[in-house]
């Protein structure tokens, strides 16, 4: 997909202009620039583990012992919170397993609870174009996962001890592909990764840490479908990932 093609699909395609051929490397923010260089870690309060929450310490062990079809086959059988009852497939997560991008979203929908696939509607639609605006793809380099793996009823957003209960999964995904970068996408996602309370405003363009891996944190994909203003400011959030990567 071209840039141009792709600044549309985000419904930025008349703001952003390239000033000259240098400049076609770079994209430029009309408001806020991406840094010269990586800020400090903004500290966050400490982690509310699994076991603070209810899981037990048992599960999580011999989840955080699991390879990748182990993870799968466990996600699939999971019955430890009631997500389980009206699913129809756990969904795990799709991508590369040695990817340098972690996205991490809030929960599958209807259609990615139909096809075992996270983001896969029309906010996967909106997802995908994100990733091309910095020269990503799905698959190449990015894995993309869920704070919780079974749907939550009517697209709700998950309770704290569903995330809770899901977040052994979550956590072994990260320790197996080892990302240079997560991508908080969402209120859920970001609160699920720091343990704190996040408001998406305060913490944008700053960087926050999850066991030592940077973490930035933007809008969900569904919540800029609602609210067009601020996929300029995605925008945004997109040129700072990018730089932030470049100087890991």
């Amino acid at each position: 997909m071209s840039r141009d093609r792709t600044l549309r699909e985000l419904g930025l395609g008349p703001t952003w202009k390239l000033r000259d051929a240098r400049a076609a490397e770079e994209p430029v923010v009309a408001a806020v620039a991406p840094p010269a260089t990586i800020p400090a870690a903004v500290p966050v309060e400490p982690a509310l583990h699994a076991a603070a929450l209810g899981v037990g310490d048992e599960r999580r062990a011999a989840i955080a012992a699991m390879g990748w079809d182990e993870l799968r086959d466990a996600t699939n059988a999971c019955r430890a919170c009631p997500l389980c009852q009206q699913r129809k497939q756990a969904v795990l997560g799709v991508g590369d397993v040695e990817a340098d991008w972690l996205f991490v979203g809030e929960g599958p929908g209807a259609e990615e609870d139909e096809r075992g696939e996270p983001f896969v509607g029309q906010a996967g639609k909106l997802l995908d174009a994100m990733l091309a605006a910095i020269d990503l793809r799905r698959g190449d380099n990015v894995y993309i996962a869920n704070t919780v793996k079974c749907r939550p009823p009517g697209n709700r957003t998950p309770e704290p001890d569903e995330t809770a209960a899901c977040w052994p999964f979550l956590a072994r995904q990260i320790a197996l592909i080892k990302p240079k970068l997560i991508v908080a996408l969402g209120r859920p996602a970001a609160q699920t990764l720091l343990q704190t309370e996040v408001k998406i405003g305060a913490a944008r363009g700053q960087l926050f840490e999850h066991g030592g891996i940077p973490v930035i944190v933007t809008y969900h994909p569904a919540y800029l479908l609602r609210n067009l203003p601020d996929k300029a400011k995605a925008w945004e959030d997109l040129c700072f990932m990018r730089a932030t990567m470049r100087g890991l």
